[in-house]
């Protein structure tokens, strides 16, 4: 099901599905019972671009934190609840704004049916996640191993189970750290339910392969229509999730607004640090997260005005100088050490 008909669903003041923006999801490192930790991480990672936040809930003075938490944060708080059925519920009296659940992990029908009865009291979603490294044994035998359909099943299972309990306020979630399974497994699952689908790619790794490997999967996965909300998992700082999720967005065009930065890689013709002024551009962009304009910056001056053609305003560098660029015209030059200066002084003009 293209994302553009999927279900509506309801996550606190944010909505998903049917068309709605993809909304970027995270979780917080922090131990939850921590309430000025957490409050401080999600309201860092909201400040980022962080449209939806994830709590783990291992026991009761977890469960018991949301409440101050949520007096304190201004996006919606999902409970993540693996075993102990009694979490959810104290989770949704809470006040979380959706639960994520695995029912095959939650244990007897009876308390798969308390905590569905919990949320349709409250009208709180439900996330039903299946991950490939908790497939069931029959499933494995069935398909001769973890694959994307055996995950399929798997999530339609848990789906149908709540379904007959008389609920279906639900998100899926299917994850694997294995790209191509992930992508062939939403792939089946889009053309079998309508529900939203939440996508990532579990356990992806550290800053440099887990972006990549997310990148990579998600990119696929949203170009075809798949994905009502996503995050990017990496082993690390969450406000990367973002950095990257939110990058993975603009480059779809699935979202707009803040600074896209472009910068060439460097050649035997680069005649400033390059590198150092990349990033530092890229650091100060941060500030401008208000205006939508992509910055050029270029290491020469030979093809950096027409490679920065395309780019709102940029810079070039030459010899102890550079050029500053407005849509592909030079502006005027500038000595090296004053061109990151004059870039966020037209950036202000903007």
């Amino acid at each position: 099901m293209n994302r553009e008909h999927t279900r509506v669903i309801g996550i606190g003041d944010r909505v998903i599905g049917g068309g709605n923006p993809v909304l970027i999801q995270s979780m917080c490192n922090t131990k939850t019972h921590d309430i000025e930790a957490t409050v401080s991480q999600i309201n860092a990672l909201a400040k980022a671009g962080c449209d939806i936040i994830r709590v783990a809930v291992p026991d009761m003075e977890s469960a018991n934190a949301l409440k101050e938490i949520k007096k304190q944060i201004t996006i919606p708080l999902v409970a993540d609840i693996h075993f102990d059925y009694r979490l959810a519920i104290a989770s949704i009296e809470a006040g979380a704004d959706k639960i994520r659940i695995n029912p095959g992990n939650i244990g007897s029908v009876d308390r798969v049916r308390a905590v569905v009865e919990k949320a349709k009291e409250y009208n709180v979603p439900i996330r039903v996640g299946v991950n490939s490294g908790s497939l069931e044994k029959n499933l494995i035998e069935k398909y001769g191993g973890v694959t994307a359909q055996g995950i399929v099943d798997s999530a339609l299972d848990k789906v149908r189970m709540i379904e007959e309990l008389g609920y279906d306020n639900l998100v899926i979630s299917i994850k694997s750290s294995d790209v191509l399974m992930c992508i062939k497994a939403h792939e089946l699952i889009s053309k079998q339910t309508d529900y939203p689908l939440h996508v990532g790619i579990t356990e992806s790794g550290t800053l440099v392969s887990g972006t990549i490997k997310s990148s990579v999967g998600l990119g696929i996965i949203l170009y075809e229509g798949i994905g009502d909300t996503i995050r990017v998992s990496l082993t690390g700082d969450p406000l990367e999730e973002i950095k990257a999720a939110r990058l993975i967005l603009k480059s779809l065009g699935l979202r707009r607004g803040g600074v896209e930065v472009v910068s060439c890689p460097t050649c035997g013709r680069t005649r400033i640090d390059l590198i150092t002024l990349a990033n530092q551009v890229e650091e100060m962009v941060s500030k401008f997260d208000h205006l939508d304009v992509k910055v050029a910056v270029m290491g020469c001056v030979v093809n950096g005005p027409g490679e920065a053609r395309e780019a709102d305003i940029g810079i070039a560098g030459g010899v102890g100088e550079g050029l500053l660029i407005k849509k592909g015209e030079i502006i005027r030059k500038v000595p090296e050490d004053q061109l990151l200066m004059a870039l966020q002084e037209e950036l202000m003009k903007m």
